[in-house]
């Protein structure tokens, strides 16, 4: 008879903590001091909008105590991004409600100092956008509810200690694009959105001059609304994952009845000369709002989402686990708690996967936060490893003391979710040499591995990880 190590050393365990999130976590970060940020701004509660009663939470990861930063604007459905030195920029929010409208301002998150700083305002006021991190350490903006209520088709960068800039305009991509830095310096928009896909279909952008070339063969591309996209593990194969998804009402229209999710799955190989999408393996649950969240041992976790929109009773409790090398699925444990709507997930440094948040309709707010324990947790004694110093530069020769027979050596870079989206998330694998004491010899290019702080995880011959130690990639 299975024991209950067995079954978790399989699919792992979920566990509710005794301490909740304290607000709604519609926005989630996780700061290289190992701390969690959690911000909802008014969280989808016309009362706070109107009281300014905007909220943001530093949970000091693993313990069940929280620090309470002022937040001076409402940066509910903003965008966000984490800076190379290990800001978190925020730029977009809420203006007003019933109608919805942006906001053009800009946040920095200090994770020292544990306060938000205010930057230089964005040329367009943007509600729902996209932010990702470029190779050169800017941060691009795109998209979200613009002037007079129309999404805005100029993108932006944000230089540190410098301000905005526009770039061209390209054509217009729908609220929250899933984007992805690619090796070659362009931006590859999966196809993935929150909201109907006003028009837009995947594409690879250049932001320097606006141009944009068509990565065709998406199935099913009119059901991603609230779907969830990632750059498959390791980075260097350049292939993006689109999952799941759903029906979604035109902007401007309400939708009559609730929209039903698909088990879809496709991949799009970017290393190709002329990419297209192919389907894979779906999910073995439908799912919307879901979240998908790299793992330490290059595999893919998904958890939450359900069926049909915001039907707590259709929800996908179960998670499942993508292996990029074979392109198979497998289960893993039920969650207790459902997450739909303006929930997050995030994996920390421990290995461990936190989620939190869940709005299915306003006043409905879930607090309760939920950790999951990967299988790799369950296999036996961890790796040990122990890097020479927390920052390199590009190509280093990183000297590293390690315990055990290694498998791999992968950098995760730390990064921030919201509304199914997690644009910054990567794994890159590192070469390495030596046993006991190694050398790492780092990334040499930044478009592979933008710059910022990485997680350092040790890899076991098991398949077993290390803790993730801390590395700022970068000049």
């Amino acid at each position: 008879m299975a024991t209950d190590l067995d079954t978790a050393s399989v699919k792992g365990s979920w566990e509710i903590l005794d301490f909740d999130s304290q607000i709604l976590a519609v926005h989630a970060a996780l700061l290289h001091t190992g701390d969690v940020l959690f911000f909802s701004g008014s969280g989808n509660n016309v009362a706070n909008a109107h009281a300014h009663r905007f909220r943001t939470r530093v949970w000091h990861y693993p313990t069940a105590k929280f620090s309470r930063p002022r937040t001076p604007l409402d940066l509910f459905c903003c965008g966000h991004a984490l800076l190379p030195g290990g800001r978190l920029l925020a730029a977009g929010g809420t203006r007003r409600y019933d109608p919805f409208r942006g906001l053009p301002d800009a946040l920095g998150f200090d994770p020292g100092r544990r306060r938000w700083i205010r930057l230089k305002d964005m040329h367009h006021p943007r509600w729902y956008p996209a932010l990702i991190t470029l190779q050169d350490g800017r941060v691009a903006a795109v998209s979200g509810l613009g002037e007079g209520g129309r999404l805005v088709t100029e993108p932006e960068v944000f230089e540190p200690g410098k301000g905005w800039k526009r770039l061209p305009p390209r054509s217009t991509l729908p609220f929250y694009p899933h984007l992805t830095l690619l090796a070659n310096g362009r931006v590859f928009y999966s196809g993935g959105y929150m909201g109907g896909a006003a028009g837009a279909t995947p594409d690879v952008w250049e932001p320097a001059t606006g141009h944009v070339a068509a990565v065709p063969g998406l199935p099913m591309a009119n059901m991603r609304n609230q779907s969830a996209s990632v750059l498959l593990p390791p980075a260097q194969d350049q292939r993006v994952m689109i999952m799941g998804g759903g029906g979604a009402a035109m902007p401007g229209h309400e939708m009559r009845e609730p929209q039903v999710g698909t088990k879809s799955v496709a991949i799009a190989d970017l290393s190709a000369a002329k990419p297209r999408y192919k389907a894979a393996k779906p999910l073995r649950h439908a799912r919307m709002h879901h979240n998908v969240v790299l793992l330490p041992d290059r595999t893919v976790m998904v958890t939450g989402g359900a069926s049909v929109q915001e039907h707590g009773v259709d929800a996908a409790l179960e998670a499942e686990r993508f292996d990029p090398a074979t392109g198979t699925w497998s289960r893993l444990a039920k969650s207790s708690v459902p997450r739909l709507y303006h929930s997050i997930a995030l994996l920390c440094p421990d290995g461990r996967v936190i989620t939190a948040g869940s709005n299915p309709r306003r006043g409905v707010e879930e607090l309760r936060i939920e950790v999951f324990s990967p299988p790799y947790l369950f296999r036996g004694a961890r790796p040990s490893l122990q890097l020479a110093r927390d920052t390199a530069n590009y190509g280093d020769a990183l000297k590293a003391t390690t315990s055990g027979a290694l498998r791999e050596v992968n950098l995760v870079r730390a990064s921030a979710t919201t509304h199914s989206s997690n644009s910054d998330q990567r794994l890159v694998a590192v070469a390495f040499t030596g046993s006991g004491s190694i050398t790492l010899k780092l990334p040499a290019d930044p478009r592979l591995a933008p710059p910022g702080w990485y997680m350092a995880f040790a890899v076991g011959k098991s398949g077993v990880p290390s803790t993730g130690q801390w590395l700022r990639l970068g000049p």
